[in-house]
């Protein structure tokens, strides 16, 4: 269980702790800001912890398959 609160937490501080240290506009990565990269970067790493999470949560288990 304390392994999902720790999975929860990374994309906060991926979001959020990482801004200050990569707000700049140059360099481009595939075309966009970097600021920009890294947030679009973050959503899908979000995306791929939270189904890591939905499938460790043993609430989510199916008893009867």
């Amino acid at each position: 269980m304390k392994l999902i609160f720790i999975l929860a937490i990374i994309p906060f501080i991926g979001f959020l702790g990482g801004i200050p240290f990569v707000n700049k506009v140059n360099p481009y990565i595939l075309g966009m800001p970097f600021i920009l990269f890294w947030i679009v970067l973050w959503v899908v790493i979000t995306s791929g912890l939270m189904a890591i999470i939905f499938n460790l949560d043993p609430k989510n288990r199916r008893e009867n398959e």
